[in-house]
């Protein structure tokens, strides 16, 4: 990447509050990481999510109180018949957003860790061309690559 003028002296600015760091405090953990590949998959129920992950109940519980506080899953109530209401994990809009990070880090893991055929392919589920995630410009889908994007501040220097 590329740094405006104002940025380019690395020594004059840092940069915290860091998205990226954000993410990962929301994300810290691999449970959690595991926790929301499983909700893309539709697991909904605590049980599930413990067996699907292979992890222990509490990890599984603090992942998904975790993402929970943070607005990126929900609780919502189920009742099979002849049972108590019980409550189940859905994705939130917020949570949604995450697709790409997700498709990006199973794609960089395909494209890179795998060494022949991945497990998974994401396709579109209409015509069965592969879904890609991709670095675009709003105006144009040509890929973009790190050394064609500038960096800029949104914040002042003093």
């Amino acid at each position: 990447m590329k740094f405006e003028n104002q940025l380019a002296d690395r020594t004059r600015w840092h940069a915290d509050p860091c998205s990226v760091a954000k993410v990962l405090d929301l994300l810290n953990t691999k449970t959690a990481f595991l926790v929301l590949r499983e909700c893309f998959y539709g697991t909904s129920r605590f049980e599930d999510f413990v067996t699907r992950i292979g992890t222990s109940a509490p990890a599984a519980s603090r992942a998904l109180k975790h993402l929970e506080a943070a607005g990126i899953v929900r609780r919502v109530p189920y009742r099979e018949p002849g049972t108590r209401s019980r409550e189940a994990y859905e994705l939130t809009s917020a949570g949604e957003d995450l697709l790409p990070v997700l498709l990006a880090m199973a794609q960089w893991g395909d494209d890179h860790l795998q060494g022949g055929t991945p497990p998974l392919a994401f396709v579109d589920a209409d015509t069965g061309r592969p879904v890609r995630v991709r670095v675009t410009t709003d105006a144009d889908l040509s890929d973009l690559r790190s050394d064609a994007i500038e960096v800029q501040a949104t914040f002042s220097f003093d």
